[in-house]
């Protein structure tokens, strides 16, 4: 049986979403630690029309099917990884217990989801976010294998685009996600296009 939401969560849950809406994302400080909202300048933007860019050798790996690419199957698995509390210190720590339980009721209301690499029926890697009007909101990826969290983003791109997502948000620039062509933008110009996105929304 399933536990029930508490009114504590259900609240916590809003104030998250409605942070999502106004352009902020939640980081804890530590694994117990209170959550704090942000936004980050200039922020991270992922493109899904032709300048996304997917450089040979990811092309190679992708067309051996190295992966199988599941959605949805391992969320709160993905999350745990991703929050690394087993190998970083609590000051290292910005998904906290509550973030991850918040996280999991979200993808239970359909909200959050996971991209996931697997081989033999073991998580590589994947990444986690959430799908808001027609902007997905990226939070974090990993990988235990080389290349894994890079094919689930390439998966994660092919779905927004059959299912016309118009905006894939990184949060902070990243070396690693500049090779699929992100660019940055200032807070001012993404609160444009949030907006714009949840107004056409898909959901």
């Amino acid at each position: 049986m399933q536990k029930p939401v508490s009114l504590h969560q259900t609240l916590a849950l809003e104030l998250i979403l409605d942070a999502y809406r106004q352009g902020y994302f939640p980081m804890a400080q530590g694994k117990h630690g209170a959550i704090q909202f942000y936004f980050y300048e200039p922020r991270g933007i992922i493109p899904l029309d032709e300048r996304f860019t997917v450089r040979r050798s990811l092309r190679q790996i992708i067309s051996k099917k190295t992966f199988e690419i599941k959605f949805d199957t391992a969320f709160e698995e993905v999350i745990r990884n991703c929050a690394r509390h087993d190998k970083e210190s609590d000051e290292g720590v910005w998904l906290s217990e509550e973030m991850i339980e918040i996280y999991c009721e979200l993808h239970r209301r359909g909200i959050a989801h996971s991209v996931e690499a697997w081989i033999d029926g073991k998580l590589q890697g994947g990444l986690y976010g959430l799908a808001l009007g027609s902007v997905f909101c990226g939070e974090s990826m990993f990988s235990k294998k080389p290349f894994a969290s890079q094919v689930a983003l390439v998966a994660l791109v092919d779905h927004l685009r059959e299912n016309n997502f118009t905006l894939l948000d990184a949060q902070m620039e990243s070396e690693h996600l500049q090779q699929f062509g992100m660019y940055s933008v200032s807070q001012n110009e993404y609160m444009v296009m949030l907006k714009e996105a949840m107004n056409g929304g898909v959901n």
